[in-house]
This record gives structure tokens, C-alpha cells and sequence, in this order.
């Protein structure tokens, strides 16, 4: 049976359904969830039929999906939410490689697609990202074409002035500290970690990194990925939006 919990006064937290058959991968994938920022794991199911009465009574925003479940592919899940109605988004976890099951789930219409194993930092990236996403198009104005063709290539607008960034910035982001992350982006000779980002700063490397993440969102920077001897390779950012960023104390952009 789905493990479900009662959401009322979640607030604008995002809520998630984790879906695994595998018990203990789904408690940490939880725990990974609960870390983030504006995410609220609403329940965990472990069969596709699970998913399916999870979804239709917790009424979750993302839903994490597992293809390898005991009664279904998890792939064939999709067109039955949307057959009942449901039009949460799914971001498929799952070892499976397939090119052909990459290919369905785009065209599914899955929000991502990230291969397990996986760590912390892995997913949250990709849930921070999608946070992003999310919030631009809800708030997307549509004037002609150009918008239109944002929206399909999943890229966010590009970031306004200052006036109009507190209606476009995510849930717990300020346009000052954007503002400050983002002159010293482009400042930067070369590229930044999160960690020197976060020095130049003052912020924590916890935020420094989201909003860097968030500039990337929408297109102000470029990640590029730096390989040591040992461990994760690091993500380095790179100013590439001039003349569309946030516009300095000064009035300058």
C-alpha cells in the first residue's frame, strides 16, 4: 500500500510522490526530497497501481518515477494519469539505460530523466531546476512568437530589471542577492564554483550555488564541468547572458 500523509498546510511547497519498489531506495530518495528547499515528499508508492491511487488521492505537483515496478513499466503509468486527469509532472529515476526507454519518456513528456545511481547533489539540481522552471511558466506572458518558443525549449525569460524580479525569482530567492550573484558572475574572469562564488559573495555556497543554478535556468550562464583526481567533477559557471541580466545598484545592466 502507499505510504501517504496528510499535506494540508503545505504551503506553495512542491509536493512530491516518490515511486520505487524498492523500500529502502525510496526512503532515501525521501530523505534527498526533504532536504530541498520548497519540496514536501507528499507519499511513496511502490507499484504502478500504487502510483496510480497515490496520485488520484495526494494530488502531488512532481511525481519521481521509477520504471522498473513489479506490475507495470513505469513509462505506462504516464498515459493512464493522463487518461484520469492528472496532470502532475514526472521525472523518471531509474537504472534503466535503454535508448528506447529514454526515447519514451520523452515523449511522454517526462520533466527528466536521471539514471541511478545518483547522489544528494545530483537530484538536487535537477529538482531545483525543475523549481525554476516550473515558476517562469506559470508566470509566463505570452506576446508572440519568441515566448512561445521559450516555453517548448523548456528555457525560461530571460531575467527583468530589478523593478519586476520579485513577481519572476522563485519562492525564497531576493532580487538584491540575484543581483549580487549575478555581477559578480559576470565580473568573474573566466568561470566559478559555488564555492568561490560563495567567497566572493558573503552568501553560503548553499545559495550562492542555487542561484547560479538558477541563472543557468534561464539562460544568464553556462555550466561547464571540471574533473579531478578524485571525486565528483565540479560545476563551474560562466557568464553568457550580456545585456540581460539583473541591472545594477548603479542603473547600469
Amino acid at each position: 500500500m502507499w505510504d501517504g500523509e496528510d499535506v494540508s498546510g503545505a504551503g506553495e511547497a512542491i509536493g512530491v510522490l516518490v515511486v520505487d519498489d524498492d523500500f529502502r531506495v525510496a526512503r532515501v530518495h525521501r530523505a534527498y526530497v526533504e532536504r530541498v528547499d520548497s519540496f514536501r515528499v507528499v507519499g511513496v508508492a511502490g507499484s504502478g497501481e500504487q502510483a496510480l491511487s497515490a496520485v488520484d488521492e495526494l494530488r502531488p505537483d512532481l511525481v519521481l518515477l521509477d520504471l522498473y515496478l513489479p506490475d507495470v513499466f513505469g513509462l505506462d503509468v504516464i498515459p493512464r494519469l493522463r487518461t484520469a486527469g492528472h496532470d502532475c509532472d514526472v521525472m523518471v529515476v531509474s537504472a534503466a539505460r535503454e535508448a528506447d526507454a529514454v526515447r519514451g519518456a520523452v515523449r511522454r513528456g517526462v520533466v527528466d530523466y536521471l539514471l541511478k545511481p545518483f547522489d544528494f547533489e545530483d537530484l538536487r539540481g535537477r529538482l531545483e531546476r525543475y523549481a525554476v522552471q516550473r515558476g517562469m511558466l506559470r508566470d509566463t506572458v505570452v506576446r508572440g512568437q519568441a515566448d512561445v518558443d521559450r516555453v517548448l525549449a523548456g528555457a525560461a525569460m530571460p531575467v527583468p530589471s530589478v523593478p519586476s524580479l520579485p513577481r519572476r525569482l522563485p519562492k525564497g530567492m531576493s532580487a538584491e542577492t540575484a543581483g549580487l550573484v549575478e555581477r559578480t558572475l559576470r565580473e568573474a574572469e573566466g568561470s566559478l564554483s559555488a564555492s568561490e562564488c560563495a567567497r566572493l559573495t558573503g552568501v553560503s555556497r548553499v545559495s550562492a550555488r542555487r542561484y547560479l543554478e538558477y541563472f543557468h535556468t534561464v539562460g544568464t550562464a553556462e555550466v561547464s564541468l571540471r574533473y579531478g583526481a578524485t571525486g565528483r567533477p565540479e560545476r563551474r559557471y560562466r557568464f553568457v547572458g550580456a545585456g540581460r541580466g539583473v541591472v545594477s545598484g548603479d542603473g547600469r545592466a
